[in-house]
């Protein structure tokens, strides 16, 4: 089940939303989301609902263990949660690098249960919290169990912290204002993904399955294409968390703030999957030393982390060299080499930064989305060669962009910048109190939206969330 099917939006979400608002104790509405949650993960498969609740088991006890000062805990969190996220997800690529190095030893490919990339990594923060600050962890399985599998985060994050979640289980109030707002969101996330990333996949599809029609304008089409398909996915899916949290009167933390609006790189991971930079920043990159001793550490600190990110992604070499791109380019930030604070000081300099950052995100994006390292360095290739246009390639390129398609990509690309807030914020500027217009207007959209939405779902093939796969 995914939240922009049919079975979610219009029977399993309605359903939980009148039970938990007829369920009155807070330990029973608390019980009921967790067994929601619980329900909604096992539509993948019983034996990812069985490992999910064996690591939620082991985790906790980890933490009872490391709430004792026990700093082994800590270090034996990290090595069962990364083992059991490598023998799910990199157990096969792993046997092929073997045989790279000469090593007859064939491992299986293991299908991977989903979300399994965001519990293990759940786990890890709660133990090593637990550790650092024993108040952050909790005597009861229970707590430990409805914060792995809290339902709008448990397929692909955010990354929330125990701690803000505990925060919220006895003393949380859920309004009809904030379901309203809640459902506002939801309804943004929906259109993200159902219409505006929609309409971007189908050229971005048609681009990297070109083949022998591939030239520079379907290659720079298919990139850019790409690069606001990822973005309205992965933050239309962030938008629906967060709303879900909030219909069930939870805060969820924010994973995006407008990244294509970015100026070098290390701003771009300020602004993209926040809570996924912030996590690998307070587990990995601080623990390795930060920014604390020197440029040189501080840029390789940086590359390690980049690195493991982008295996984090996916067992594959493309996701390896996306990794390996950003962390070289964050590198040369560290080391003043790309002097993007400098250029930043005159306004040349930031229209300057901005399409280097856009430029760098894009084309590490092209081998994000390629099924090879071969086709990534085809597609890169045609970008800056492929200037001998084929008739082939003017045929897909008509066949792709139809009136609806290049109407909605178009609105991709002017929503992935922050215009809408800046329109709010001039428009409200010296009004003490806007009115209830504005607000009305807001709902009124979400509608309309919500129906578009409908049409999509039923006139559309089911695509998952991208990020589903990690």
């Amino acid at each position: 089940m995914s939240f922009d099917s049919a079975a979610f939006l219009f029977f399993f979400l309605p359903a939980l939303l009148i039970l938990e608002a007829a369920v009155r104790p807070v330990r029973a509405k608390n019980a009921l989301l967790c067994l929601a949650g619980l329900i909604f993960y096992a539509f993948g498969e019983l034996w990812a609902l069985a490992l999910l609740i064996a690591s939620a088991a082991v985790n906790w006890a980890l933490g009872l263990w490391a709430m004792r000062g026990a700093k082994c805990a800590a270090a034996l969190a990290a090595i069962i949660n990364l083992a059991l996220l490598g023998l799910c997800k990199y157990l096969g690529f792993f046997g092929s690098g073997l045989s790279l190095l000469g090593v007859d030893l064939s491992l299986p490919d293991i299908a991977a249960p989903a979300g399994v990339s965001f519990f293990t990594f759940k786990g890890i923060s709660y133990v090593v919290d637990a550790y650092r600050h024993p108040g952050a962890g909790s005597r009861s399985f229970f707590r430990v169990l409805f914060y792995i599998s809290f339902l709008p985060e448990v397929m692909s994050g955010p990354l929330s912290r125990f701690s803000d979640f505990d925060a919220q289980l006895a003393a949380r109030e859920r309004s009809a204002a904030g379901t309203a707002r809640g459902l506002r969101r939801f309804i943004t996330g929906l259109a993200k993904k159902l219409l505006l990333s929609g309409a971007a996949a189908v050229i971005a599809d048609a681009a990297f399955s070109a083949g022998g029609a591939l030239d520079a304008r379907l290659a720079w089409l298919g990139a850019i294409a790409y690069t606001l398909q990822l973005y309205f996915d992965f933050s239309g899916y962030s938008d629906m968390a967060v709303g879900l949290g909030s219909m069930l009167g939870f805060r969820c933390p924010e994973n995006f703030n407008y990244p294509y609006a970015a100026t070098s790189i290390t701003d771009f991971w300020r602004r993209w999957h926040i809570s996924l930079s912030l996590w690998f920043r307070d587990y990995l990159y601080i623990p390795l030393g930060g920014s604390r001793r020197g440029k040189w550490r501080t840029a390789a600190n940086k590359a390690i982390v980049f690195l493991l990110c982008g295996l984090w992604h996916g067992a594959s070499m493309t996701f390896v060299l996306w990794g390996a791109w950003h962390a070289l380019l964050s590198a040369l930030e560290s080391l003043r080499v790309l002097d993007v604070e400098r250029w930043r000081r005159t306004a040349a300099g930031r229209v300057l930064s901005r399409v280097y950052t856009l430029l760098a995100v894009c084309l590490g994006f092209v081998m994000f989305r390629a099924e090879s390292v071969e086709q990534g360095l085809a597609m890169l290739s045609a970008m800056f060669t492929g200037w001998d246009f084929t008739a082939e390639g003017t045929l897909l390129l008509a066949r792709s962009l139809d009136g609806w398609t290049v109407l909605m990509a178009a609105l991709a690309a002017l929503f992935s910048a922050p215009l809408l807030p800046l329109v709010r914020r001039r428009l409200s500027r010296g009004v003490d109190a806007p009115g209830p217009w504005p607000e009305a207007l807001s709902y009124a959209a979400g509608l309309a939206l919500l129906v578009f939405c409908a049409a999509a779902l039923a006139s559309g093939g089911f695509a998952p969330f991208i990020y589903f796969q990690f």
